[in-house]
């Protein structure tokens, strides 16, 4: 029995779970869509082998609306074949053959049917994805925007500085469930948040998402840093966001000396550049005013970033946090106080968190 694209079912997945692309048991995951494709999202662990690139999966496009279809088919099936012949003699030289490749491209079609074929014919297991990318997404789709996240959060919070980010591998460590969703986000959740490389897309924040989620156990509490529906340019999907409007808190306090301090230390890459620095605050003048911001700006230029720290904490970041506090329904379950943010202090802060996130029932 064939599909559509004329290929033959039993060299094809039907995938019916998000399990199905996390427990497989294939030797690699293949996606041969162009690396623009690949960049913005993929299936976990897929590595790319594109058999258009960029510019000639745009040559092929606009050939098939412009000229004619059966034109468009027979470039791309000269690049494909090109393409697919310099990866098979390239990086996938070395396999045996038994080996066992999983394939796909956008919708399971011309692309990943091509390219499986060919391995195939020369001798390889390979099988193709049915509905390709597009079915994993909308497998990602339906856990993050359909249906309602099985987790029970538990939300670490307190003011800006308070070490909750650092907190979350020390948890995991002692076996406390953690999501690390700023980890995830490559972004510190803050005005002066962006960190080297940017952040992924949208969808590959998504996957990254949903693969940590799944490896978490739904029976036990997961505790997630407290956020705004949005990190930087990521929004939290529906299904998170729903799940942590709902989840109780911890609150982390710390005097502002140590606070300081430890932002000092965990923007240092930030605080270096005083330009860049100074172009970040300037949007603060409408909220703050212009006096408050130069005084920053002073600062900046004179090099004191702790007295700098200080101020964007308590002239900044906990008055916004103290509306946002009244502006919602929080309900705390425990509160920690730490009189200092060194490694030696969050370690044993992480070390009464996890007691009392061991006996707590939610």
């Amino acid at each position: 029995m064939a599909d559509r694209a004329g290929y033959i079912l039993w060299m094809t997945l039907i995938a019916d779970s998000l399990n199905t692309f996390f427990t497989h048991d294939y030797d690699c995951v293949i996606d041969v869509r162009s690396p623009a494709e690949f960049a913005e999202d993929r299936v976990p662990g897929a590595i790319n082998l594109p058999v258009l690139d960029n510019e000639e999966r745009a040559q092929v496009g606009t050939i098939y609306k412009q000229e004619s279809p059966f034109k468009a088919r027979k470039i791309g099936a000269a690049l494909v074949f090109r393409n697919a012949a310099a990866h098979i003699s390239g990086p996938l030289a070395h396999h045996h053959g038994g080996w066992r490749p999983l394939v796909y491209c956008w919708r399971g079609g011309q692309r990943s049917g091509a390219f499986t074929w060919m391995l195939r014919e020369i001798g390889w297991r390979a099988e193709v994805v049915q509905g390709g990318y597009k079915t994993y997404r909308r497998l990602v789709t339906r856990a993050l925007y359909d249906n309602a996240l099985p987790h029970r959060l538990i939300q670490l919070g307190g003011y800006t500085g308070t070490a909750k980010t650092a907190l979350l591998p020390r948890l995991a460590e002692r076996g406390i469930q953690a999501l690390d969703l700023e980890g995830l986000a490559r972004h510190r959740g803050s005005l002066l948040g962006e960190m080297p490389g940017g952040q992924p897309a949208q969808k590959g924040f998504e996957s990254d998402l949903i693969r940590a989620l799944n490896a978490l156990d739904p029976a036990s509490p997961v505790v997630v840093e407290a956020e705004s529906s949005k990190i930087g340019q990521i929004n939290l999907p529906p299904a998170l966001w729903d799940a942590m409007k709902i989840a109780p808190w911890i609150e982390i306090t710390a005097p502002v000396e140590a606070r300081a301090r430890y932002l000092a230390e965990a923007y240092v890459d930030i605080l270096a550049d005083g330009p860049r620095l100074s172009e970040m605050l300037a949007p603060l003048r409408f909220y703050r005013g212009h006096e408050l911001v130069d005084r920053w700006d002073t600062m900046i230029a004179a090099g004191e970033r702790l007295a700098l720290c200080r101020s964007l904490a308590e002239d900044h970041y906990d008055p916004a946090y103290r509306t946002s506090m009244r502006a919602q329904a929080t309900r705390f379950i425990h509160r920690e106080e730490t009189t200092a943010l060194t490694p030696r202090a969050l370690d044993a802060l992480a070390d009464r968190l996890a007691v009392h996130l061991q006996t707590i029932r939610i």
